[in-house]
């Protein structure tokens, strides 16, 4: 009876993996379809912004930081990862109601699609920040390891904070909106184009509570500079990503009793 058990579980496992590599396939189609350029924007888009920084910080309002491009081209790509995929999950129960409406379907796997999704453009965007460190004179050491944690770190992070996103959206519509409002905010309070170094000692406290800011920092400990992160900080935000997962994810299930009855 173990046996038929232990069986029986590792099929739904195995069924889960394959939905969302193909809801994850279906998601990366969809997002260019009828697009010339296709998947080439992963990086026109953060390369642009990289133009516009680097021209405002560097002529305009010149910011002290060594390796501008590698530094602001590394916060660009590990941002751009959490919010495309909360912003985009704030709309996947109301643009999946063909899914959502089938019996058994497991609704759960929707925030870690997108999220999934957000992962591999910043797979395929990786490489270009490996050309730009090597321009900057970066040379690869073994704490480059520690990437795949930091990955892991972050995608559970953002899975956590978008279970509770695409639930309130069912019921309140105006939760896209005013995500957009408040990632904007968090883009200029998160040392994405500047060094935390330069914010004053009297806000840094501050900063820390956004747990982007320690993820950021450990992900140019190991990409620029080549040493092994604050490991305190890392066990901080790990504990802080262990706590928000359950309750990001017991948000979603009490709500999606709902979801039909919403859409």
């Amino acid at each position: 009876m173990k046996n038929r058990v232990n069986v029986g579980n590792i099929r739904k496992i195995i069924h889960f993996f394959d939905l969302l590599r193909v809801l994850v396939d279906r998601d990366m189609k969809l997002l260019y379809k009828r697009s010339s350029l296709g998947i080439a924007w992963t990086l026109i888009s953060p390369l642009l912004q990289l133009a516009v920084f680097s021209f405002v910080f560097r002529s305009v309002i010149p910011i002290n930081v060594s390796k501008f491009s590698s530094f602001a081209f590394s916060g660009l790509l590990i941002w751009t990862w959490s919010q495309t995929a909360l912003f985009k999950s704030t709309a996947l129960i109301t643009n999946n109601r063909a899914l959502i409406r089938q019996p058994n379907f497991p609704t759960e796997i929707l925030p870690l699609v997108t999220t999934t999704t957000g992962l591999i453009h910043f797979l395929l965007a990786l490489p270009v920040l490996i050309i730009f460190l090597a321009v900057d004179g970066v040379r690869p050491s073994y704490v480059l390891l520690i990437l795949p944690l930091l990955m892991f770190i972050q995608f559970i992070l953002t899975v956590s904070f978008a279970y509770p996103l695409a639930a309130l959206n069912v019921t309140f519509r105006d939760t896209q909106h005013t995500l957009g409002v408040l990632l904007q905010m968090f883009f200029y309070l998160t040392p994405i184009f500047y060094d935390l170094n330069s914010v004053p000692e009297a806000y840094r406290a501050f900063y820390q509570l956004n747990p982007m800011v320690p993820l950021m920092q450990a992900y140019r400990d190991v990409l620029l500079r080549g040493i092994q992160p604050d490991w305190l900080a890392l066990l901080i935000v790990s504990a802080v990503v262990a706590a928000l997962f359950p309750i990001g994810l017991g948000i979603f299930r009490r709500q999606s009793d709902r979801f039909v009855e919403e859409l």
